[in-house]
């Protein structure tokens, strides 16, 4: 059985994401949005500077490794096929590219910003995420 969550743990974790989205705009003029910094590590996006994307994808790694050397090492276990988890993660990818964001530049960013087109985006990934959940829980027989 796990160990209830200490609140401050996730009141933390936001305060440093909000934190690290606003300084990111403010620094740089740019929405912190993962997806779109990826694309740039990745030299797919045409006129964004690489070295930017490669800095803040490194840094959350390094925040990561911190995190789990320092505070807590998450308790991990893989319950379904990794050539799933592959197709799942490459889903995503090409949704959050087809969305033109993902959680970090419309839920984060955009939100903050007010910016309908970011209430729309957020709204439909957290719908269809919830339809996911309930569809392969309770109509398919998953774990519930």
């Amino acid at each position: 059985m796990l160990e209830p969550l200490n609140p401050l743990w996730p009141l933390g974790g936001g305060l440093l994401i909000g934190l690290s989205a606003a300084g990111y705009l403010l620094m740089n003029g740019r929405i912190a949005g993962i997806s779109g910094l990826m694309a740039g590590a990745m030299g797919l996006t045409r006129g964004a500077p690489r070295t930017l994307g490669l800095g803040f994808i490194a840094g959350l790694l390094a925040g990561s490794a911190l995190t789990m050397a320092f505070v807590r090492r998450p308790d991990l276990e893989i319950t379904t096929s990794v050539p799933l988890l592959i197709v799942g993660g490459l889903l995503v990818g090409f949704g959050t590219r087809w969305g033109s964001g993902c959680t970090s530049g419309h839920g984060v960013c955009g939100l903050a910003r007010l910016s309908p087109r970011s209430l729309v985006a957020t709204g439909v990934f957290m719908g269809v995420a919830a339809l996911t959940v309930f569809v392969t829980r309770h109509l398919m027989g998953g774990q519930g």
